[in-house]
């Protein structure tokens, strides 16, 4: 929409669009286009049959995908436009109104196109063969620069949203700290509860889709009004929403060690360093993303596949044209369903959450069946051949988002799990054969829960004498074997970045060029082109911001209650810097930016802080917050700078919003959290909890915090219990070499040496451990329908993929979560009282069967 005087905008778009690279664009069906006289790139396809030996199948060169065979490859051209005549607003309204008059009931030039592109064209798309081209096939490279992104509607309903997802959940879908592909952590008020409301990144995009659009409806828009309501709500403003929203929420971590720091420790912030730690800490982390801006957002190759979704349901829902009417309506048809759908295994039929014959056969008779083949209840079971119909549950392995190459590493390691763990149990690997078979807790050597408190002095120290009398906690089998191979994961992923990226690293880093603006001039994306016409925010502003934060955050620790030092100014920087060091891994190594996988390097973090400050579980915590949490900000944050590129919001914008929802969500998170406190203190502190409150998330966090501040020498030490867990990061860092010898000496066209190539270890090494945790009846379903969309639907229907697939996940991601969130409130208890459905076969009482009938109670 231009909002400039007519016959400019007409020249400034014109210019714009005809000189954009996209092969595939939707234009906007809006009156400040000259119909008729943009002319429409045109593709030719080249199309080889290429016959290939069967295990082609489960190979290919540098992409992301299955290599298939027989492929399709296309290659698109643009078709040269002729120059568009510069003419007079009266001019373009007369011809406009001519060709109505001479035309009366049909389509305009450019309409027609659209529709025959839309609706009976594009014979022309080919497979997708790399993952990066998702985002240059998939997504339009379009942008209107006349489109305002801060108006009223954008700061009104901004604050708003972040308001909300601040004190109640988060509103992005991204990755978990933890390193599970899941919805964000806790927002304040569900961080103090016993059950779970979330709210994701996409309720929060319909949620403001609706508003804005209502408003534009309501409000006037004439004289003096137009400033509130300046034009249809359109994307640009929507993608400012969303940004700030999802800042909002991303402050969980520095929010949980106040909270702990109170309740277990009677250390109370003053309410200024409090909210200032948690803004730090937080810009810390955006500080580091805009540093690394240059390699990790602007290339094509860092395409975040967790954002394709969102972008595609953006413009469609923004944009005008055929196909994107029918990808609305699609939308929102598969919205409804899965809304309708999801509340029945949510519900009253939970069995379909875990369905497995295999449990139903047995009926909770035997161990081996219920540790190997359950999974309906927390802690069952691994899950093995279980079939979940809950979209809830099988969007944590982002089957039609995540790239074919990643899901079948992941499945590797999945598989493979299901072996390691279940041979290192029952052979007695790490004593473990007389604990439970799946727990995250501490246990003492006869099996019941240590007690910790038994061996902390007043002061948060190890008392030896008593821990000698009571002995080492440990650890069952199944969640040592999954930090083990965290580490494991974590060494192998730096080697790998060296030896696979060594070409992209010198190129990022050769002469300190990734600091200067210019380095990025020799980017060659079409979506960062689109925005070299938008001034970017100096790197000198990331630089500054950075060292401002961080001498905030040194402050801050420095000023806790009676004089008490949180964490010394060199652990501070020895952990910061760790952790911008492990963003460039975990980004460029073929994950985050790659493949929309992340590695959780909490374990890593806890146990050098445990060596570094041994004894002292404050220390530990803070560790946690600069080395863990400022790491996972920072890819999360350059996610959110992609999102921006990606809708061609202004670089200044985007880091306004994101400072503006930053500030909101550490004032708000505080706010509430002391409001908690101090009406809950004492149930928060309780290990039951009751209905409304339970601090079981504090608990939890500051449990291990104890256990590896004060027990982390006693227990991971050189000749201690487990001490190969620390070693494993050290091992890893070997283990990719072979793989690559065997590339690098083969024949580069040999299917062995497309074999190793293909394989990514860090990714199979994390999902052998990947499976002690919660509920896991949904993997198997995950595994069915990545293949069925990544390899089926985009080599046998690559028109029905590159159209829909990445709004079918939308859709069934919003929907589900919607009717999720509804369901928290109506009857999970979220507001208080929970109301459990009647028994019956499809609902088994819970003190007899789990909810798979694979566990009897």
């Amino acid at each position: 929409m231009c909002y400039s005087a007519p016959a400019e905008c007409l020249q400034t778009q014109a210019k714009h669009l005809l000189g954009s690279p996209s092969p595939r664009r939707n234009i906007p069906a809006t009156a400040s286009y000259a119909r008729g006289q943009l002319k429409r790139p045109s593709n030719t396809g080249l199309i080889a049959m290429i016959t290939t030996l069967p295990i082609d199948v489960f190979l290919a060169s540098d992409s992301g995908f299955f290599d298939p065979a027989p492929r399709l490859r296309t290659m698109s051209t643009l078709e040269p436009a002729s120059p568009l005549p510069v003419r007079s607003a009266s001019q373009v309204l007369n011809e406009k109104e001519n060709s109505k008059n001479s035309d009366k009931g049909s389509l305009n030039d450019l309409e027609k196109e659209e529709q025959v592109d839309s609706v009976d064209g594009d014979e022309d798309i080919g497979v997708i063969d790399k993952a990066e081209d998702v985002a240059t096939q998939i997504l339009s490279t379009h942008d209107d620069p006349e489109l305002p992104s801060i108006t009223f509607r954008s700061i009104f309903l901004g604050v708003g949203l972040s308001a909300f997802s601040a004190v109640s959940k988060s509103c992005h879908n991204l990755f978990s700290s933890s390193g599970k592909s899941i919805h964000r952590r806790l927002a304040t008020i569900y961080t103090f509860k016993p059950q779970n409301a979330t709210v994701s990144q996409l309720f929060c995009l319909i949620i403001a889709y609706v508003m804005g659009t209502a408003m534009h409806n309501v409000l006037p828009s004439h004289g003096y009004w137009r400033y509130l309501n300046p034009g249809p709500f359109n994307l640009k403003e929507h993608t400012a929403i969303v940004i700030m929203s999802g800042t909002a929420s991303n402050v969980a971590v520095g929010m949980e060690i106040i909270a702990a720091l109170d309740l277990f420790y009677d250390l109370k912030l003053n309410a200024a360093v409090a909210i200032f730690q948690i803004f730090a800490t937080q810009m810390l982390g955006y500080g580091i993303a805009g540093i690394l801006r240059t390699f990790l957002v602007y290339p094509t190759y860092a395409f975040y596949p967790n954002y394709i979704s969102v972008v595609n349901l953006l413009q469609s829902l923004h944009w005008r044209g055929a196909l994107n009417a029918k990808k609305r309506r699609f939308f929102w048809i598969i919205f409804a369903a899965i809304f309708l759908w999801e509340w029945i295994p949510q519900y009253p039929f939970p069995l379909l959450t875990a369905f497995s014959i295999i449990c139903l056969a047995d009926n909770g008779r035997h161990e081996f069946v219920r540790n190997l083949f359950g999974a309906g209840s927390s802690n069952e079971g691994i899950g093995l051949a279980s079939v979940s119909t809950s979209w809830t549950l099988i969007t944590q392995g982002n089957p039609l988002i995540w790239p074919l190459q990643t899901q079948i590493n992941s499945f590797i390691g999945m598989w493979l799990g299901y072996a390691v763990l279940t041979g290192s149990y029952y052979t007695n690997v790490f004593n473990g054969r007389s604990l439970p078979w799946m727990s995250t807790a501490l246990f003492s050597q006869d099996g019941g829960t240590y007690n910790q408190s038994l061996v902390i002095t007043d002061d948060f120290r190890l008392n030896k004498t008593a821990l000698a009398e009571v002995g080492l906690p440990m650890y069952t089998t199944t969640y040592a074997i999954s930090q083990l191979c965290y580490n494991l994961s974590l060494g192998a992923a730096v080697t790998y970045l060296l030896i696979w990226h060594w070409p992209e690293l010198t190129a990022a880093f050769g002469g300190m060029r990734f600091l200067k603006r210019g380095h990025a001039a020799n980017v060659d994306d079409p979506h960062y082109r689109e925005m070299q016409k938008y001034p970017e925010v100096p790197q000198w502003v990331y630089g500054a911001l950075f060292v401002l934060s961080l001498g905030v955050g040194i402050g801050c620790s420095y000023a806790g209650p009676h004089g008490t030092v949180l964490m010394p100014v060199w652990s501070i920087l020895y952990f910061t810097f760790f952790s911008a060091v492990i963003s460039v891994v975990l980004g460029f190594s073929e994950f985050t930016a790659t493949t929309g996988f992340n590695i959780s390097i909490k374990y890593a973090i806890q146990i050098m802080a445990a060596f570094i400050h041994p004894g002292q579980p404050i220390p530990v915590m803070y560790a946690n917050l600069y080395g863990n949490s400022t790491s996972f900000q920072t890819l999360y944050l350059l996610q959110d700078l992609k999102l921006g590129q990606y809708t061609k919001l202004p670089p200044r914008i985007t880091f306004g919003v994101q400072m503006a929802g930053s500030l909101i969500g550490a004032i708000f998170n505080y706010t509430m959290m002391q409001t908690i406190i101090k009406n809950n203190r004492e149930i928060l502190k309780d290990p039951i909890g009751s209905r409304l409150w339970s601090g079981w998330i504090i608990q939890q966090y500051n449990s291990a915090s104890v256990a590896m501040g004060a027990l982390g020498k006693e227990l991971f030490a050189h000749g201690k219990p487990y001490w190969l867990i620390p070693f494993a990061m050290l091992i890893g860092l070997f283990l990719p070499f072979p793989f690559w010898a065997v590339w690098k000496f083969s024949n580069p066209q040999s299917k062995l040496a497309r074999f190793m190539k293909y394989l990514n270890l860090p990714i199979i090494l994390l999902y052998i451990g990947w499976l002690p945790y919660s509920v896991n009846g949904q993997w198997t379903s995950c595994m069915i329908i990545g293949v069925y969309s990544q390899w089926w639907l985009r080599t046998r229907r690559p028109k029905w993929f590159a159209k829909y697939n990445y709004i079918l996940s939308a859709a069934l991601d919003g929907g589900s979560q919607v009717i999720l969130f509804i369901l928290s409130f109506a009857v999970f208890g979220a507001s208080g009282k929970g109301v459990d459905f009647p028994n019956w076969w499809g609902n088994p009482d819970p003190a007899k069967l789990s909810v798979d009938r694979c566990r009897a109670t």
